[in-house]
């Protein structure tokens, strides 16, 4: 075992090793678990918008678009059934991720990858074949169960998989999977509702058997993270892993400094209750912060909503779908700027950058809706140039998300936290984007009916709010190898102070010569 040795310098190693082949198909492979949030988060506004669905499950909804022409357009979907056939999802995938946790730290990512693409598997054929709001319901909280598996290991595997110098763009891969099934969903959405006899909407719901296995096969393909490996006691094939994943022979530094994390990991026995020591303050932070914030931007209410929320604002049916694809061509585009920014230019600054973007996209927005439906709700005819520019605003602020918020509040908390605590406060971070997710799926619609467009100034506010935090609070981790990470928080001018003069709350390693 590696004695522990001097840091030399800042801390910040440099291991050996290239971005290969093998490495990169096996990222994508795992990125993959994304799909199954992505198609979930596309498919759902979509469905809801179909007639032949609204008419069996949801009849007061239909009724009342079918009926009251001249209402207030705000509060057409406003209905508690239908929010909760949305938003039942994300109460699932946070009580699965206590599981998920122990999961992943005891038997390792994949096997909490497999079970993810299980469940979903499961909840996909229940709604698909569903007949009753019931099994809509549990559907649903099956879909959850599974992306709470694979959100809290997918984002642990590409980081510990990933070269430090590549970790960022390979992590975002996740992002970008989550966003090529919103894009997908969108599609199928568009041409499953004009199948005739009305049952379109079993395509799409049952369509997320596809991605679900997906998932599972990859799971049973893809190898172990040598973290993961030496967690488990195996030190030969973690070491072999090693050498095969960085293309090179010398792995010797990053092995010893795995192995060293590892040691330091087996004495912690409850991580759950470690998370609250002083040390792991900063962690715990963003671990909460980062993932409250990124539902607090109002992505989900634009994505999962998108159809809705464009029918509601006038456009048709029709319409509504077509923009929601339009959308989410945006997202897919500016995730990929994202992947090749971020090993480049920084989280600090696509933090940033996005959060300004998306400030002024959101006001604009308010604007443009409040100047045209005002307080009433009642716009009248609204002319084509209008619908054009509401279109524009959301995707110059769908970009920004796209490019920021989206996947570095994935990457970020993934990349921060020592292996002692790693699955639990990734459990933590799942749950909290889960949390808020489920809160604001749960009242959106009845903000929307109440708050009007003054819905999206809130949205703004928090904007602006979590751009300070991340420019006062976040340092930079743009190329710090994972176990290398603390010394990013004791270089820090607030968060020096937890950290500092704890000699245990980093795995400074090295061997001694």
């Amino acid at each position: 075992m590696p004695a522990v040795g001097i840091v030399i310098g800042d801390g910040n190693r440099e291991y050996p090793g290239k971005l290969t082949l093998y490495v990169t198909m096996t990222c994508i492979v795992a990125a993959m678990g994304g799909l199954i949030f992505g198609y979930d988060i596309g498919i759902s506004g979509g469905v809801t918008t179909m007639e032949s669905f609204q008419k069996e499950f949801f009849p007061s909804v239909y009724e009342k678009q079918k009926n009251d022409h001249e209402s207030n357009k705000y509060c057409k979907f406003d209905s508690i059934p239908l929010t909760l056939f949305t938003s039942s999802l994300y109460l699932a995938a946070l009580c699965s991720c206590v599981v998920a946790s122990y999961v992943t730290r005891a038997f390792g990512r994949k096997l909490s990858m497999l079970l993810g693409g299980v469940l979903f598997c499961a909840g996909a054929l229940l709604n698909g074949f569903a007949t009753a709001v019931w099994m809509l319901i549990v559907g649903r909280l099956l879909l959850g169960f599974g992306i709470g598996f694979t959100n809290q290991s997918v984002p642990l595997y590409l980081s510990e998989m990933a070269p430090y110098k590549y970790r960022g763009a390979l992590n975002i891969g996740f992002q970008l999977s989550i966003t090529i099934g919103i894009l997908v969903a969108s599609v199928l959405n568009f041409f499953f509702s004009k199948i005739p006899g009305g049952w379109g909407w079993r395509l799409s719901l049952g369509g997320a058997v596809v991605p679900a296995l997906i998932i599972t096969v990859g799971s049973l393909i893809l190898p172990d993270t040598p973290n993961s490996m030496i967690e488990r006691g195996r030190f030969k094939q973690a070491e072999t892993k090693l050498r095969k994943i960085r293309g090179v022979d010398n792995v010797e530094d990053e092995m010893d400094d795995l192995i060293a994390a590892s040691e330091a990991s087996k004495l912690v026995e409850h991580p759950w209750r470690n998370l609250l020591q002083r040390k792991y303050r900063p962690h715990l932070t963003m671990a909460i912060l980062i993932p409250s914030f990124q539902q607090l931007t109002g992505i989900n209410v634009i994505m999962f909503y998108a159809p809705v929320l464009f029918q509601t604002i006038g456009f048709g049916n029709d319409a509504a779908l077509m923009s929601a694809v339009v959308t989410g061509l945006v997202n897919v585009g500016a995730t990929v700027v994202s992947i090749y920014g971020v090993d480049k230019w920084g989280r600090r600054f696509l933090f940033l950058e996005g959060g300004l973007q998306m400030l002024i996209s959101q006001v604009a927005v308010a604007a443009a809706i409040g100047a045209k439906f005002g307080v009433d709700g009642n716009p009248g005819v609204l002319p084509k140039w209008y619908a054009i520019v509401v279109v524009l605003l959301i995707c110059i602020y769908v970009a920004a998300f796209a490019w920021s918020w989206g996947p570095l509040g994935w990457l970020v908390p993934s990349e921060i936290f020592p292996l002692e605590i790693r699955s639990a406060a990734q459990s933590v971070t799942v749950s909290m984007n889960m949390i808020f997710t489920f809160i604001i799926a749960q009242v959106f619609l009845m903000m929307l009916c109440h708050m009007k467009f003054g819905l999206f100034i809130f949205f703004a506010f928090f904007v602006a709010v979590m751009s300070v935090f991340i420019y006062v609070f976040l340092p930079e981790t743009r190329g710090v190898p994972i176990e290398e990470m603390n010394q990013v928080w004791r270089s820090h001018w607030y968060w020096s102070r937890f950290v500092d003069g704890d000699e245990n709350g980093r795995v400074e390693m090295g061997k001694v010569h």
